[in-house]
C-alpha cells in the first residue's frame, strides 16, 4: 500500500508505511540472506536503502548520535541552573528572573518541534539535524557573547528552538530503523538520554562554573555541538525512507554525504505544523502522554529544581557540591532502563512464545506499575529525609530517595512512549511530539509553583501529599489496559 492510498482510505496524516503485500520467493529469499529470517515485524522492503535493513551497526552508530543530540536539548535547559547566582551578579538582575533564562528554554522544547516536525517529514531527518546543530552552535555563542539579560535571553531561546528536533522525532528514528521486537531497547537509549541532560548538566557544569566562570558554559556547549554535527555529517545518514521516491540505486560515501533533496512530494500544509497536537483526542496517546508528563515531573525534575535551592542552606554545598548531588539521579536513571528497556522486551518476547504471536502493547503496560511504586516510594524518601536531616550536616538519604524515583521515572517513561508508538509506529514522529509537548508544558508550569511549596515547609505530610498526587495518575493507566484494545487501531502492525 502507498502512503498516499493509505491517506486516502484513512483520512489520516501518515508518515511512513512498511511493506505489507505478501513476499514473493525473492523477497523472502533477500530478507533471510539480510537477517536470517523472514519472520520479521515490520517486513521491510527488498531495498539496500530501506533503514530496516541497515547493518546493526550502522543503526547503532546513528541512532546514538540522534539520542546525543536529543540528551543535548534537556542538557542545555539545564545546564546554567548551578550557576544563577553568578549570572544574576553579572547581569544585575534577581537570582529569580535569572531563572526564567532556563524556564524559556523548557517551554520553547515543547513548542518548537511542532515546526520542526513536518520539515523533517518532508525533507528527512538528517538536514533537520545538521541545521539545528549549525544554529545551536552559533546561539550559545551569541549567549557567551551577550552583556545584557535581553540580548541572553534572546539567544536562550534561539538555542532551544535549534537544538530541539532530536528530542522529539527521535522516536521517529527508532520506528524507522528497528524492528518491533527490539523498540523498547532501542527507545530506551533515546530516552534515557533525554532523562540524563537534565541531573548531567549541573553535575559537568558546576564545576565548570565555580573554576572558570559561567560563561565557559556556554561556550563548551558550542563546542560540543560543532562537534556533534562534524560526527553527524560524516556518521549520520538518512532515515526518512519511502519506496516510490528513494532511488535504489546505491550511491557513493561522498555523494551520500552531499546529497540534499526533498524526499516526499507531498506538499506541506499549514495544518501539518499543529497536527500532532490533534492526538489529544486518541486516549492510548494522550493517556501515557500525561501519565508520563506527572512522573516526570516528580520523579526528575523536582529534585533538580529542590536540590539547588535547598541543599546550599541546608547543607553549606557550593556550585560544584550540588552538582554531585546529581549522582543518585544518573545511577537511578540507568538502573531503571534496565527494566523500561531490555527487560520490557524480554517481557513482550517471553509472552509471544507462549501464544505463538506478538503481544497486544497493552502487556507491556503491566511494568509501568513498578515504575510508579517507585516514583512514590523515592519522592517519600527524598522529602521526608530533607525534613529530617540535621542543618549543616550532610545526609545521603536524600540523595538515595531522589535515585529510587528516578528509576520509577525511567521505567515509565520507556514503557509509556514505547506503547504510544507501538499502537501509532506509523506516526512514531508525530507520536514523539505530542509527548515532548506534553511534558515540556508541565515541567514549564511546575517550576513557578514548586518554590512556594518549599515555603510551605517539607516534612511527611507533604511527601504524603505528593505521592498521592502521583498515584492518582496510575487510575489512567489502569483504565488504558482494560480499554486500550478498543480505544487504538484495529491492527497495530510494525
Amino acid at each position: 500500500m502507498s502512503k498516499e492510498e493509505a491517506g486516502t482510505a484513512t483520512g489520516e496524516y501518515v508518515e511512513d508505511l512498511k511493506y505489507d503485500g505478501p513476499l514473493s520467493p525473492e523477497h523472502r529469499a533477500y530478507l533471510i540472506d539480510r537477517h536470517g529470517t523472514d519472520d520479521l515485524d515490520p517486513v521491510p522492503f527488498m531495498d539496500d536503502n530501506d533503514p530496516l535493513n541497515w547493518p546493526k551497526r550502522k543503526k547503532v552508530i546513528n541512532l546514538v548520535l540522534v539520542a546525543f543530540h536529543a540528551m543535548m536539548a534537556a542538557f542545555v535547559s539545564a545546564s546554567i541552573q548551578c550557576a544563577f547566582v553568578d549570572i544574576a551578579a553579572d547581569l544585575h538582575v534577581s537570582v529569580q528572573r535569572t531563572s526564567y533564562l532556563s524556564s524559556l528554554v523548557i517551554a520553547i522544547l515543547g513548542g518548537a518541534p511542532l515546526f520542526w516536525q513536518p520539515l523533517s517529514h518532508v525533507y528527512g531527518r538528517r538536514p533537520i539535524f545538521l541545521a539545528s546543530l549549525l544554529l545551536s552552535a552559533v546561539a550559545n555563542i551569541g549567549c557567551a557573547v551577550s552583556h545584557s539579560y535581553a540580548s541572553m535571553a534572546v539567544c536562550r531561546a534561539l538555542v532551544g528552538v535549534s537544538i530541539s528536533p532530536a528530542a522529539s522525532i527521535g522516536s521517529g528514528v527508532v520506528t524507522e530503523t528497528f524492528f518491533r521486537k527490539q523498540r523498547a531497547r532501542y527507545m530506551g537509549i533515546w530516552t534515557i538520554m533525554v532523562t540524563l541532560g537534565v541531573p548531567l548538566a549541573p553535575f559537568i557544569f558546576g564545576f565548570v562554573a565555580m573554576r572558570v566562570g559561567y560563561r565557559w558554559i556556554y561556550w563548551i556547549l558550542s563546542m560540543v555541538n560543532g562537534m556533534q554535527l562534524v560526527l553527524y555529517f560524516f556518521l549520520g545518514p538518512e532515515t526518512r525512507y519511502i519506496p516510490s521516491t528513494t532511488p535504489t540505486a546505491k550511491k557513493s560515501y561522498l555523494a551520500s554525504l552531499i546529497s540534499f533533496r526533498q524526499i516526499d512530494p507531498t506538499p506541506l500544509h499549514p495544518l501539518d505544523f499543529v497536527r500532532p497536537l490533534f492526538m489529544v483526542v486518541r486516549p492510548c496517546i494522550a493517556v501515557p502522554a500525561a501519565a508520563y508528563a506527572m512522573i516526570h515531573l516528580w520523579g526528575s525534575i523536582m529534585a533538580s529544581i529542590l536540590i539547588p535551592q535547598i541543599f546550599p542552606a541546608k547543607f553549606s554545598l557550593n556550585t560544584q557540591q550540588i552538582g554531585l548531588q546529581q549522582v543518585g539521579t544518573i545511577v537511578g536513571t540507568v538502573l531503571g532502563e534496565q527494566i523500561g528497556g531490555y527487560l520490557s522486551d524480554v517481557w513482550m518476547l517471553r509472552r509471544s512464545r507462549r501464544g505463538n504471536k506478538f503481544p497486544e502493547p497493552e502487556y507491556r503496560l503491566w511494568l509501568s506499575y513498578i515504575g510508579h511504586a517507585l516514583t512514590i516510594c523515592g519522592i517519600v524518601v527524598f522529602i521526608v529525609q530533607i525534613h529530617n536531616a540535621t542543618t549543616g550536616r550532610w545526609n545521603a538519604t536524600p540523595i538515595v530517595g531522589a535515585g529510587i524515583a528516578s528509576a520509577g521515572n525511567q521505567i515509565v517513561t520507556t514503557v509509556m512512549i514505547t506503547y504510544a508508538v507501538d499502537c501509532y509506529r506509523p506516526e512514531s514522529a508525530s507520536v514523539g511530539v505530542f509527548i515532548t509537548f506534553v511534558r515540556q508544558l508541565w515541567c514549564f508550569i511546575g517550576p513557578f509553583w514548586l518554590p512556594e511549596m518549599i515555603k510551605a515547609g517539607l516534612g511527611c505530610s507533604l511527601g504524603v501529599s505528593i505521592s498521592l498526587l502521583v498515584g492518582v495518575s496510575v487510575l489512567p493507566t489502569i483504565l488504558l489496559q482494560w480499554r486500550g484494545r478498543t480505544w487504538r487501531p484495529e491492527v497495530v502492525s510494525g
